[in-house]
């Protein structure tokens, strides 16, 4: 056999294993690029419910309930949607906010479950 027809026998080899691992290389991109939006839901909400209580603690005693689910929502990108669940007692104001986590698309579809961020502050004396 002559040294010319075995490199023959191995041309193209490294494009059909190329193709062969693409679909894994796509996939890998798309679990990173998954994992990037769960953790910038989580930032979102732990950001908006920090938002939240402070918004409460300045407002009005009145209006404390109102102003925190709206500074809550307010910070939010419009991909994102989710509640903001405002409580205050005792002169203590505590924000929930539950996001969903998009699915590769923000605004797209939404997984099951959503992400919670919690914060909470002491009322400012007026």
């Amino acid at each position: 056999m002559r040294a010319s027809s075995i490199g023959r026998r191995d041309q193209g080899q490294v494009t059909i294993e190329f193709l062969g691992m693409t679909p894994l290389i796509i996939l890998t991109l798309v679990l990173m690029w998954q994992f990037v939006l769960l953790g910038y839901t989580y930032t979102l909400a732990g950001n908006a419910a920090d938002e939240a209580v402070h918004a409460a603690t300045v407002a009005e005693p009145g209006e404390r309930l109102g102003a925190c689910q709206a500074a809550g929502l307010d910070k939010l990108p419009g991909a994102w949607t989710g509640t903001v669940d405002c409580n205050t007692a005792d002169g203590y104001v505590t924000a929930d906010v539950h996001l969903e986590v998009p699915v590769l698309f923000p605004g797209s579809i939404g997984f099951p479950f959503t992400v919670d961020g919690h914060a909470g502050a002491v009322e400012e004396a007026k």
